[in-house]
């Protein structure tokens, strides 16, 4: 029964399942259909389903019959009316035929007209277009034109600046037009174009430069030297410069004017000509003799076409080469001053032009660079000058460098370059010049010692004793009084060389203008040269007139030369030894050797230096009488009677001194000494100072007067004086606590060594 319930409720779910597909299959658009038939299939009742679609389908028939058989008689009707509208429709369309062919027939002549007007309206419309399209195309057309004729005329800059308007305002107005496109594509072309000929002017104005670099660094040097003189007549008359214009500002400033105006600037390449002017005539500045306009030219252009880089790093590596070529001096360049000239003016130049290019454009060159420069070319010009200026030997050559140098120097100081290494170069040109200038005077010296008769200059007037004396600055009250005729102490040849000495420094002097030096400078320099003229280059000439045989001087002359020499030095010596300045109450010694006495030995040696070119005897005696004077004087120093006290300390500083003078003498500063000779001058000292430095008395009273006695130098006399001087002292102080246990022991040891030398004094006199 359940069963049978459940049956009949599955099968009205079907039908209610059935019915509502076909209700979505009537209302459903047939593109969407398919889901609802999949519906059907995924079922299991699709048969029932397809008798109840064939059901439907039946029953929809049916309506449509009814439907049809109901409007039949009115489609009948609709029929029959149509009929009887085809014959009125016919005669329309016949009346419509023949209308149409007479306005046909009236119209042609209008339509002709018409079609006239038509294409008058059509050609007037193509005019106005092309009026309007070569409105558009006429400037572009003007622009290519200019931009062609400053191609021509090579004015590149305008040229690049007419392209630039080109291809941004023109072209693009008319870009479709195939002319356009043409030019468009030649545009690169162009601009090659523009930087391979402006890249040639540089080229050629880096050429001329390098050409006429001499010219524009004589130029400028010129320069220079009229300011230079105009400063010293401003220097030497201040009074007239007050309200009128220096010669400086009349003169072409140091910054470079460029000719941008000149009708040849588009074409020139860089030099324009000079005449050459008269010295009193206005030199031109250096600026006036170069055209820049290249160089800016190819710089803009460059910097438009966004080169500016490239360009900069071409002109620094041309210039570089140039440079590098201006400072390889020419292998003949110490024959002639000209030789310098040009080689000076072409570096001059050179930086002149750089100097320029460095204040007029941003960034060509910058400080750096030419610093860079500037340090290679003074390494390699200093380098030069060494080498050409030591080829030279003669001094009037070496003076005329030299001002050419300072006049170099003082031009590029004008432009900002530091000069002092040219300075410092040329005080070691000076030294060569001294060089060149002694062996000139050595022959000058010779001539006038191998003219001299080597006699007394007889004056027999007033006239003649004053005309010598203006040349040679002699006074002696004794010959003063002596009545006419009478006869100076010495020959011709000392007033001319005493006069050639005086030459000899105004060479020097002139040297030593224009170089910045201290009067202490100038002053060093003479002396140094002076010492030189009289020490070595007089020295080895009178030596070499003393040891010929067959000069004219007397045995008595050639002693008092001799006995000469041997005063003046010890006059020295003395001289130095007045310098002496002991304290002798010093607890301690230093730890050197006196100033004075150092400063002593060093004279000596320099003047035993000389000696060595005197006969042998002569030099040896001068320097064992110099040894004796310098022993006997230290001695003398050591006992006079105003050193009432000294000490211990004194005495080793005094020890130390001493030394000093026994080192000189073993050096040997002259040859020809067997052994210790010279070093016996000092032994007088020596055994006194040792026996006082290391107390030895017991050895020196014991072993007296016995010819192996260790202090037999040391006179009792002098020891008991020097003795008396420390017993003083140690009444006051306790310097000698080193040498007893108290006062008492060393008071009673002095007195003790007094007693026995006085002793040794009266038994000697007796």
């Amino acid at each position: 029964m359940e069963r049978g319930k459940m049956a009949e409720l599955e099968s009205l779910e079907t039908a209610a399942e059935h019915e509502r597909i076909l209700r979505e299959i009537e209302s459903t658009d047939t593109a969407c259909i398919g889901p609802t038939l999949r519906s059907v299939y995924d079922g299991e009742e699709h048969g029932r389903f397809m008798e109840k679609l064939e059901a439907r389908i039946r029953n929809h028939d049916r309506e449509i019959e009814k439907m049809c058989n109901f409007h039949y008689q009115g489609f009948v009707d609709s029929i029959t009316e149509l009929l009887k509208v085809r014959g009125e429709a016919q005669k329309l369309k016949n009346q419509v035929t023949d209308t149409n062919r007479k306005l046909q027939n009236e119209g042609k002549e209008l339509i002709i007209a018409m079609e006239e007007l038509k294409q008058c309206r059509l050609q007037q419309r193509n005019i106005s277009a092309t009026v309007d399209k070569l409105t558009l195309c006429l400037p572009v057309l003007e622009m290519y034109s200019k931009l062609r004729e400053q191609m021509k005329s090579k004015r590149h800059y305008p040229a690049l600046k007419t392209l630039e308007h080109l291809e941004h305002t023109y072209l693009p107005q008319v870009s479709h037009y195939r002319f356009c496109k043409i030019m468009v594509d030649n545009i690169p072309k162009l601009r090659e174009e523009i930087k391979e000929v402006s890249m040639s002017d540089l080229k050629d104005f880096l050429e001329s430069i390098r050409k006429h670099s001499d010219k524009i660094g004589e130029t400028a040097m010129k320069q220079a030297q009229q300011q230079r003189n105009l400063d010293n007549i401003v220097s030497q008359h201040p009074r007239i410069s007050g309200g009128k214009k220096s010669k400086k500002e009349l003169c072409a400033s140091s910054d470079l004017e460029v000719k941008n105006t000149s009708p040849m600037s588009e074409q020139d390449s860089g030099i324009l000509d000079v005449e050459d002017e008269d010295e009193d005539e206005e030199v031109p500045g250096a600026q006036d003799l170069v055209d820049f306009s290249p160089v800016y030219r190819c710089l803009h252009i460059y910097s438009v076409l966004g080169a500016r880089e490239t360009f900069e790093n071409y002109y620094r590596k041309q210039r570089r080469k140039q440079a590098r070529l201006v400072l390889q001096p020419p292998s003949n360049m110490h024959e002639t001053l000209d030789g310098y000239r040009k080689y000076f003016n072409q570096i001059v130049g050179f930086f002149v032009v750089e100097d320029h290019i460095l204040h007029t454009t941003q960034g060509l060159v910058n400080r750096a660079y030419i610093d860079e420069l500037w340090e290679m070319a003074l390494s390699k010009t200093i380098a030069a000058l060494r080498t050409h200026s030591s080829y030279c030997s003669d001094p009037s050559l070496v003076l005329d460098l030299k001002n050419l140098i300072v006049l170099f120097a003082d031009t590029l100081q004008g432009y900002g370059f530091p000069v002092n290494q040219l300075f410092d170069m040329l005080l070691e040109i000076q030294d060569q010049y001294s060089e060149t200038l002694l062996k000139k005077w050595s022959g000058v010296f010779r001539n006038i010692l191998d003219s001299d008769n080597y006699s007394p200059i007889p004056v027999t007037n007033e006239e003649v004793y004053k005309k010598i004396v203006g040349q040679f600055p002699f006074q002696d009250a004794e010959l003063e009084k002596q009545s006419f005729p009478k006869k100076f102490p010495f020959s011709e040849f000392v007033p001319k060389v005493y006069n050639q000495i005086k030459e000899f420094i105004y060479a020097c002097l002139k040297f030593s203008e224009d170089l910045h030096l201290s009067s202490t400078e100038v002053d060093d320099m003479i002396r140094k040269s002076t010492n030189l003229l009289l020490t070595r280059t007089l020295s080895n000439c009178l030596q070499n007139v003393i040891k010929r045989r067959n000069v004219g001087l007397t045995e008595d002359a050639r002693h008092a030369a001799e006995e000469e020499i041997y005063t003046n030095l010890n006059q020295k010596i003395d001289q130095f030894l007045q310098l002496a300045d002991y304290d002798w109450m010093a607890m301690e010694p230093g730890s050197r050797a006196s100033d004075y006495l150092v400063d002593l030995i060093g004279f000596l040696r320099s003047t035993f230096a000389v000696f060595t070119h005197l006969p042998g005897k002569v030099a040896q005696t001068a320097c064992m009488s110099a040894c004796k004077h310098l022993s006997t004087s230290l001695m003398q120093m050591l006992l006079e009677a105003e050193v009432r006290q000294l000490t211990l300390g004194a005495l080793q500083q005094f020890n130390l001194d001493v030394e000093e003078c026994e080192q000189f003498a073993r050096s040997g500063p002259v040859p020809g000494f067997q052994g210790d000779t010279l070093q016996l001058a000092f032994i007088d000292l020596r055994q006194l100072l040792d026996l006082f430095i290391q107390w030895d008395w017991s050895t020196y009273l014991a072993d007296y007067g016995q010819p192996t006695c260790k202090y037999l130098r040391v006179n009792p006399t002098t020891a008991l004086i020097l003795l008396e001087k420390m017993r003083d002292t140690s009444r006051k102080n306790n310097v000698f606590a080193q040498f007893r246990k108290n006062e008492r022991d060393k008071q009673k040891l002095i007195d003790t060594v007094a007693k026995q030398l006085r002793s040794l004094i009266n038994s000697h006199h007796s």
